[in-house]
């Protein structure tokens, strides 16, 4: 009976909603709205009577829905894309959501709302869709316009923020309060997550579909692809993470394969069944008593979302070096709600953190602001040219000396391919510490599992604690020195930089050589204390810690090359991935 139930319930979902559709497509309104409209048309709260008998079901297979909407939006995700998105991207995103999520605050507070729901109504207001931009500038044929590629830059970045804003958002409504220490705590340890996360898939996963794929077969692929979907997604939810972050993470991953086009050609129509479902169960939980009793609230928080991002998106186009007109089409195109602002509104639902009316009146605000985006696009050049003329001349010079002083403090010629290698370097240290810190932190996370099986062999808790200690530094060897390595030749680039012979003279050899020596070694050092602080549960006595490290002094001495020998090739893998052609979506 219950199978009846729920097929009579699909078939009403995907009758409805193809009709609904099909008008908005006629009408040139975003498909998503319809699906809304379609849930709204047949849910509980619209007369005369709900056509929706198994709410629970639905539910379920809209959170089906959110996985599929979030692994897609990892596969257009590009780490590529990520370095070559320039400041813009990144100083407009963290100007946007930073000011946003104060203003929805502020907002909640004014209406008398309590605290948690003011907090999620600044995250909901902070994200922009990228579903309705991406159809948007499609339907106005600017996708490939320059302003286009700068707002694609900011949703890349605003997707990555997103992604932490949930987290936080998690571990806020878990504990119930707001500390300086624990935000920092958690996004120190989203940070670690995500890039050992992504280092270690795009060295794993893309081989595994490479194997997959060899096969012929797109039955295989597919089940392939969606098993690690899945799989990767229990993972972070057994590691108290957001099953949204494990979606993200997993289409990330899998963007960079070399079968991504056949990736995105199978999924394409499971992901638009099932966001469908996610849309009209949106749609489903509108209750037009809601609506109407907070209909100020919408209205003044659907002109703090059109004004609040134009404001601050363009401002932070201009900060950037941007000139003017630019800004002004970055900021219109970026003044709306999405998708991201339902999944955070589901959450604070599904947490029970928030009031029964946020949601309905998170739809309302992204209803309108999505029919408002394709004129604020088309608005943005005769706004800008008005703008143009009353500015006075003074404002306008100062910001024309302001794009001048920009474009002159960056690095040219020379200086630029230092820089370059500077960072590169850095960025690459920057990996190996994240892989070591890992490490570490996961043998302290499983040490009581790893304690019970040590137990019939080790009974005494400081030998278990120095075995698994031991075991880490081993496993963590091929980075911290992969890490001395380019820390070493850093060194020697500032040295040879920062010494010159016409000052230091007959020295120069010795102090660059110092200098070469001593930074690594000194980091080092520092590396080691924060991983020993970091993994204080699971560390030795000082005798063994001692022995240990005596060991380990044996170990590389002895397996120095092949130590280098492991890690160049895991690097090798992971750059010839990351360097494969880009191909078009």
């Amino acid at each position: 009976m219950h199978a009846i139930s729920f097929i009579q319930d699909l078939a009403v979902i995907m009758l409805i909603a193809g009709v609904v559709t099909i008008l908005f497509h006629r009408f040139k309104q975003p498909v998503v709205l319809g699906y809304i409209v379609a849930g709204f048309l047949i849910g509980p709260h619209t007369p005369p009577v709900g056509l929706i008998h198994d709410e629970e079901t639905i539910k379920t297979l809209a959170e089906l829905g959110v996985i599929f909407l979030m692994f897609c939006l990892g596969l257009e995700f590009s780490l590529r894309k990520l370095f070559r998105v320039g400041a813009t991207a990144f100083i407009a995103a963290f100007l946007e959501i930073g000011l946003m999520i104060w203003i929805g605050y502020e907002i909640g507070q004014y209406f008398g709302w309590n605290n948690m729901d003011s907090l999620f109504l600044g995250a909901i207001l902070a994200i922009s869709s990228t579903t309705i931009i991406i159809k948007a500038l499609g339907d106005l044929k600017m996708k490939h316009e320059r302003f286009a590629q700068l707002i694609f830059g900011v949703l890349i970045v605003e997707d990555i923020l997103g992604i932490g804003i949930i987290a936080l958002l998690s571990g806020i409504a878990v504990s119930g309060n707001v500390e300086t220490g624990q935000v920092f705590a958690t996004v120190g340890k989203l940070t670690l997550f995500m890039i050992v996360a992504l280092v270690v898939g795009i060295l794993l996963v893309p081989r595994i579909l490479a194997y997959v794929a060899r096969f012929e077969s797109s039955e295989m692929l597919l089940v392939t692809v969606l098993g690690l979907c899945f799989g990767f997604c229990l993972l972070v939810v057994k590691l108290e993470y957001s099953m949204v972050l494990g979606a993200f993470l997993i289409g990330a991953i899998m963007a960079e394969s070399r079968q991504l086009a056949q990736i995105e050609r199978l999924v394409e129509p499971i992901r638009d069944m099932f966001s469908a479902i996610f849309f009209v169960a949106i749609g489903l939980m509108i209750e037009p008593r809601i609506l109407l009793d907070y209909a100020w609230p919408i209205a003044v928080i659907t002109c703090a979302v059109v004004i609040g991002k134009i404001v601050t998106c363009s401002l932070g186009a201009i900060v950037a070096g941007n000139d003017g007109r630019t800004s002004l089409r970055v900021g219109m195109g970026l003044s709306q709600i999405g998708e991201f602002s339902f999944i955070i509104a589901a959450l604070g639902i599904t947490l029970q953190v928030t009031s029964d009316f946020l949601y309905p009146v998170a739809v309302a605000v992204s209803a309108i602001t999505t029919l408002l985006t394709p004129y604020l696009i088309r608005a943005a050049d005769p706004l800008s040219g008005k703008l143009a003329q009353v500015m006075p001349e003074r404002v306008s010079r100062v910001f024309a000396l302001y794009g001048d002083w920009l474009r002159s403090i960056q690095p040219q010629g020379q200086s630029a391919v230092l820089a370059g290698m500077i960072r590169k370097i850095l960025m690459q240290v920057g990996v190996n510490l994240a892989i070591v810190v890992a490490i570490f932190l996961g043998g302290a996370y499983f040490a009581g599992t790893l304690a019970t099986y040590l137990a019939p062999w080790v009974a005494q808790d400081n030998l278990q604690k120095a075995l698994i200690w031991g075991a880490a530094l081993l496993l963590a060897l091929p980075f911290l020195i992969a890490a001395y390595r380019k820390l070493k030749a850093l060194s020697m680039l500032l040295a040879e930089l920062s010494v010159r012979p016409e000052k230091a003279g007959r020295h120069t050899a010795r102090v660059r050589k110092v200098i070469a020596e001593l930074i690594p070694l000194l980091s080092l050092a520092g590396i080691m204390l924060l991983v020993m602080a970091l993994s204080a549960s699971i560390l030795p006595t000082g005798e063994l810690l001692i022995a240990i490290g005596l060991l380990a002094a044996g170990v590389i001495a002895l397996l120095w090359r092949w130590f280098i020998r492991v890690h160049s090739r895991m690097q090798i893998a992971l750059f010839e991935t990351l360097d494969k052609p880009e191909q078009p979506h």
